[in-house]
C-alpha cells in the first residue's frame, strides 16, 4: 500500500549527483510540513532534509550545503537534489508528507554511493 511513489534513486560514483522525487497524490489534506528520511542497514532512520508548506527548509548536518528540498506544487511532486555525493549518503531514502489528516509515506528507494 504505497501512499507516495518515489523514483530517482540509483548507483552513482563519489561527488556523483542525483534527483530524487516522490509523486503525491492528486488531491491532498492541506499539509503541514514534508520531508527526506534516509535509512541505512542496521541503523535508525532519520532526517536529510524538511520543508515547511510556507517554504522554509531544513537539512541535517551531514547534509547542509550538499541537498536541496523542494515542493513542486503543479505536480505535487516533492523532490530531493542531491550534490556532492559520498558514501555515508549511501541508504533508502523515504519521502514523508505530514497533513491535518494523517502522514503519506513513500516506498522507499536505494541510493548507493561506490566508485
Amino acid at each position: 500500500q504505497v501512499q507516495l511513489v518515489e523514483s530517482g534513486g540509483g548507483l552513482v560514483q563519489p561527488g556523483g549527483s542525483l534527483r530524487l522525487s516522490c509523486a503525491a497524490p492528486g488531491s491532498l489534506p492541506s499539509i503541514n510540513n514534508m520531508g527526506w528520511y534516509r535509512q541505512a542497514p542496521g541503523e535508525q532512520r532519520g532526517m536529510v532534509a524538511s520543508i515547511a508548506w510556507g517554504g522554509g527548509t531544513q537539512y541535517a548536518d551531514s547534509v547542509k550545503g550538499r541537498v536541496t528540498i523542494s515542493w513542486d506544487n503543479a505536480s505535487n511532486t516533492l523532490h530531493l537534489q542531491m550534490n556532492n555525493l559520498t558514501p555515508e549518503d549511501t541508504a533508502v531514502y523515504y519521502c514523508h508528507i505530514d497533513t491535518v489528516r494523517r502522514e503519506y509515506w513513500g516506498q522507499g528507494t536505494q541510493v548507493t554511493v561506490f566508485a
